[in-house]
């Protein structure tokens, strides 16, 4: 077995990155906090075409030194928007027929490994505030809700963390790439 050069994997190039069918996923960051989170949160997003992130209330935007020290340049290819409201942005989403779903505990929240993908859909998925999460008034506009379930002593993982578990949870159940 031997590693792979960076030359032999295949990279796209910003353009084809933004010419490429996108997954059928968009990821709402409200109050992050933590501009190495947001970073993270862009890489994943770049690692797996998401179609788009919002950045809502205090989640700071590019270019940013900090984002940039973990986007590593995703910040170039992922679609995003800043929004102060993420209310505002839940309801224009669904308004455009796109599932919303919070990633919070909270009753009647799927199981991630419960939540089955409607192939024909497009998710957006709402993440939270790193101390307080999803707040209640985000949580009760969104379409439902996915939990990742945990059984340790903690029950929550950093949101870079958590979207990184559930984009490529929904990223295989769609059966991406096409």
């Amino acid at each position: 077995m031997r590693k792979l050069e960076n030359s032999e994997l295949e990279r796209k190039s910003i353009e084809a990155f933004k010419n490429s069918e996108k997954t059928p996923l968009i990821l709402v960051l409200d109050d992050i906090r933590s501009l190495h989170n947001i970073g993270s949160v862009f890489r994943t997003a770049d690692a797996f075409l998401i179609e788009k992130i919002y950045l809502c209330g205090i989640t700071a935007t590019p270019p940013n030194k900090e984002i940039h020290k973990t986007a590593l340049g995703a910040t170039e290819t992922v679609a995003w928007e800043h929004h102060e409201n993420v209310l505002e942005v839940i309801s224009e989403l669904k308004q455009k027929k796109i599932t919303t779903l919070a990633i919070e505990q909270v009753e009647s929240a799927f199981f991630l490994q419960d939540f089955k993908v409607e192939k024909e859909k497009k998710y957006a998925l709402v993440f939270g505030n790193e101390v307080h999460g999803v707040s209640q008034e985000a949580v009760a506009l969104c379409d439902g809700a996915i939990e990742i379930p945990q059984l340790g002593t903690k029950h929550s993982l950093n949101i870079s963390v958590s979207a990184g578990i559930v984009v490529w949870d929904l990223f295989q159940k769609m059966n991406w790439p096409r």
